[in-house]
């Protein structure tokens, strides 16, 4: 079993090899920056620091999800230093995860911290000078689609991103019917309906 852990760490290591990867036993903080400015930004604009709590108790809110965050939604000035604090109050881990990025400057476009079950981990990370909304959710598998999703907004965002608990609509779980599918379906029939008397009345006359 040991060796099967120690393999584990080390090949998940090597898949993450080009990035800045501070990784502890509590879980691992990826491409952490505090320094290096996106080419459109002069300077630090400003900083923000969140602490956002991760856990089963933060999904009562939101009916249909079985994981929760603390906060769904996070405003931020354009060239800012984001400093995220995220704590684990359940016993499988976590991860709180930013997506679109600037790929030179964050590998893969992304900022990413992980906490194991009862852990916490800090990392920052600065963001460019246009008003964007930026994806935010947990990448362990089916977390996401159980309630942890999330969006950041630099500046004035450029709108929102669609199931944000709380924030937008859309947030449906196991259906595998389009949305609105029974109005679509009612429609259909009605119309069917009305095409045959239709034509009904057109052969009739013939």
């Amino acid at each position: 079993m040991h060796t099967l852990t120690i393999w584990v760490v080390v090949l998940g290591m090597a898949g993450h090899s080009s990035h800045q990867m501070t990784l502890e036993p509590g879980g691992s903080v990826m491409n952490s920056n505090t320094s290096e400015l996106p080419y459109d930004c002069d300077e630090i604009s400003g900083e923000h620091a969140f602490t956002v709590y991760a856990g089963v108790e933060f999904a009562a809110d939101y009916p249909g999800t079985t994981f929760g965050m603390s906060q769904h939604e996070y405003f931020v000035k354009p060239c800012s230093l984001v400093t995220v604090t995220f704590i684990n109050k359940d016993q499988v881990r976590h991860q709180w995860m930013v997506h679109g990025l600037p790929k030179y400057l964050y590998k893969q476009g992304m900022f990413h911290l992980e906490a194991a079950g009862g852990f916490s981990q800090t990392g920052s990370f600065i963001v460019p000078s246009d008003d964007r909304t930026y994806l935010v959710h947990c990448d362990v598998p089916q977390h996401m689609e159980k309630g942890m999703k999330g969006q950041l907004k630099v500046g004035r965002g450029n709108g929102d991103l669609w199931s944000v608990p709380g924030v937008s609509e859309g947030l449906y779980r196991d259906s595998y019917t389009p949305r609105y599918g029974g109005v679509w379906f009612m429609t259909s029939v009605v119309t069917g309906i009305v095409l045959v008397f239709v034509l009904y009345g057109v052969w009739g006359r013939n």
